[in-house]
């Protein structure tokens, strides 16, 4: 099973700058996508033929929203954490037979920190939420989590520390969450892999020069990692300032 989570940063420019290409050259089972900014019917997507589609938008116009396009009909399906809405359209959960799929946009903390106290609070809630589905059965979580973890997940960690995405704080959060039965599937089969980043800049020539940070992840309850085929960093494909990230997994079930 193949399952692509990618922050489009704006669903509509980025149709515009090859996402349809892409979506059907990857033929993913589970397409889920972060960050749309757009309204029920601002978009009608070509070449989604064979797809569910199931669409989480925010209250705010332009603001936030995510998306997953589905092979396989789940049995159930769920927007938001504690209540089945959500105002800034940030979490889908779609259950599948033998596991269930969280795609999320995680809280940015904003760069004077103004927001860090919500997005502390909204990551206990989020913590418990998946520690509750979990219980159930197991999990495969995607999406921005507006972090990078530890200093090899970003291009410049000295000069970045307490800046928003790498504070002590929501870096704590994700150590909390991880330790909470979780993994990291990038970093459980490559742990010493550097300068694979997920998001860049639109200063001039930092992506070209590769100074980024890695913030899109697919994590996993720990008992999938006999099932843990593969995860990769699709940083070749253009389109949104973050890249889309790749799982592949073996013996599960939708």
């Amino acid at each position: 099973m193949k399952l692509v989570s990618w922050n489009v940063n704006g669903l509509r420019a980025c149709v515009n700058k090859g996402f349809n290409d892409y979506f059907q050259a990857v033929d993913a089972d589970l397409f889920c996508i972060q960050e749309t900014k757009l309204q029920e019917g601002q978009i009608q997507l070509e070449h989604l033929e064979g797809y569910e589609q199931y669409w989480n938008y925010a209250e705010k116009k332009g603001y936030s929203g995510t998306a997953v396009f589905s092979k396989h009909k789940p049995l159930s399906v769920r927007y938001g954490l504690e209540e089945d809405s959500e105002p800034e359209g940030r979490t889908i959960t779609m259950e599948f037979k033998d596991f269930y799929l969280v795609n999320v946009y995680t809280p940015n903390a904003r760069r004077d920190l103004s927001r860090l106290d919500y997005r502390l609070e909204w990551e206990e809630r989020f913590r418990a939420y998946l520690q509750q589905l979990d219980a159930k059965k197991p999990l495969i979580v995607c999406g921005d989590l507006n972090v990078a973890h530890e200093e090899i997940d970003l291009k410049n960690a000295k000069s970045n520390r307490n800046n928003s995405g790498f504070t002590p704080e929501e870096r704590g959060k994700m150590t909390e969450l991880l330790e909470a039965g979780f993994v990291d599937s990038f970093r459980h089969l490559y742990p010493e892999k550097t300068d694979a980043y997920t998001w860049w800049s639109f200063m001039p020539k930092v992506r070209e020069r590769n100074i980024g940070w890695r913030i899109d992840y697919f994590l996993i309850s720990s008992r999938l990692t006999a099932s843990l085929e593969d995860s990769q960093i699709a940083c070749e494909v253009m389109g949104s300032d973050h890249c889309p990230v790749v799982l592949q997994m073996k013996e599960l079930e939708a």
